[in-house]
C-alpha cells in the first residue's frame, strides 16, 4: 500500500515509517523541513500549495495525519502556529481528501476529553458535554468534529485514534515537551524541574503506541474512534522518583507542586474497545521504557551520539 505520513519526522513517525515500510509498505513522509530520504517531502499542511501538490504527485490509498502543533503551553504560547496548522492544516487535508478518496488515521488526543470524573471511554464526548481546557486540546477537538463533518457530508473514511501519553526514544527535549521528557531531561543532566502532585496519567511507551497505529492499517474500520493508553496508572511523582532511581540520584533539584492549572487532574483511560476490537494491549511497564528512555537521551545528549529511535528500539524484535 502507498501511504503517506503527516509529520513523518516528528516523534511518532520517526518510528511508524520504517516500522511500516518493513512489513511491505510504500511510505513517503512529509514534514517542515528538508531530509535526505528519497520518499520525504517537505511540507507545512498549512499551506494548501505544498499539500495539494504532495498528493496530487502520488495515489496514496492512505494518509497517517501525525503533523500537528503539540502541547498546553505551546499552544498558549504560540496559538497562532497552533490554530493555522491543526485546524486549517487539517482542513487542507481534508478536502484533499474528499477529492482523492484516500482514507485516513487521524492522530487526535486524550486532552479532547477534559478535566472528567470517571473512566474515559470513546463515546463519552457523544453522552455528555465536555468543557476542554486549553487550545491545543480545543484545536483536537475540532479537528475530530471537521472529520465527522466529512464523513457524513462527503463520505470520507476515518479512523480517529486518541493518543494517552505516548512517551520514549525519539521525543527530543524543549521545555514544551511531555513532562517525562522533561523529567529525565532535567534529571540526566542535573537541571532544576517541578512535579506537580495531584495528577494521575497513564503512559504508553512509543513502540506499543506504534505497533497499535501500524495495525490499523490492516484492521481500518471507518468512521471508528480508539483510545490508545496503557493500564498501568501512575501519578508524576512515582515518574520522576523512578527516573531519578534508574540514574542514582537524588530529589535535591525537584521542587514539588500540588496541581498544574488548566490541566487534566486524571486520565483514567478506558482502552477496552482497542482491545476487543484490535486486540491492543501494551507490553513495554513504564519503568522498562523509563529506562530504555533515558539510554536514547544519554546517547544524545551526554555521549552526543546520533541514535535513530527506530533502530535503538530494535522494533523488530
Amino acid at each position: 500500500m502507498r501511504i503517506l505520513v503527516t509529520g513523518g519526522r516528528g516523534t511518532i513517525g520517526q518510528v511508524l515509517t520504517p516500522w511500516l515500510r518493513r512489513v511491505g509498505h510504500e511510505v513517503w513522509t512529509c514534514d517542515l523541513d528538508h531530509h535526505h530520504d528519497p520518499r520525504h517531502v517537505r511540507c507545512d499542511v498549512a499551506e494548501f500549495r505544498q499539500l495539494s501538490r504532495l498528493l496530487d504527485s502520488q495515489p496514496f490509498e492512505l494518509v497517517v495525519h501525525l503533523a500537528a502543533e503539540y502541547g498546553r503551553w505551546n499552544g498558549e504560547d504560540y496559538y497562532e502556529q497552533l490554530w493555522r496548522t491543526n485546524v486549517v492544516g487539517t482542513k487542507h487535508l481534508i478536502r484533499l481528501q474528499e477529492q482523492a478518496r484516500f482514507r485516513m488515521i487521524f492522530a487526535s488526543t486524550s486532552e479532547v476529553y477534559g478535566d472528567v470524573d470517571e473512566p474515559m471511554r470513546e463515546e463519552l464526548l457523544d453522552q455528555k458535554e465536555v468543557r476542554q481546557l486549553n487550545d491545543y486540546a480545543l484545536s483536537k477537538w475540532v479537528n475530530e468534529q471537521q472529520i465527522l463533518m466529512s464523513a457524513a457530508m462527503f463520505g470520507t473514511e476515518t479512523v480517529r485514534v486518541r493518543l494517552f501519553n505516548t512517551y520514549g526514544p525519539g521525543e527530543y527535549f524543549t521545555p514544551f515537551r511531555s513532562a517525562i521528557c522533561r523529567f529525565a531531561y532535567s534529571a540526566l543532566l542535573d537541571l532544576p524541574y517541578t512535579v506537580y502532585l495531584n495528577h494521575r496519567r497513564t503512559s504508553i511507551f512509543i513502540s506499543d503506541a506504534v505497533r497499535m497505529l501500524a495495525g490499523l492499517v490492516d484492521a481500518f474500520a471507518p468512521g471508528e474512534v480508539y483510545n490508545i493508553g496503557s493500564a498501568e496508572s501512575h501519578d508524576m511523582k512515582a515518574v520522576s522518583d523512578t527516573i531519578l532511581g534508574l540514574l542514582g540520584k537524588d530529589d535535591r533539584l525537584v521542587s514539588y507542586s500540588d496541581s498544574e492549572p488548566f490541566t487534566t487532574k486524571n486520565k483514567q483511560v478506558d482502552g477496552l474497545k482497542a482491545a476487543r476490537a484490535l486486540g491492543h494491549t501494551s507490553s513495554v511497564p513504564l519503568k522498562v521504557g523509563l529506562a530504555r528512555t533515558l539510554a536514547w537521551m544519554k546517547r544524545i545528549y551526554v555521549d552526543q551520539v546520533v541514535a535513530e529511535p527506530a533502530a535503538y528500539l530494535e522494533l523488530a524484535s
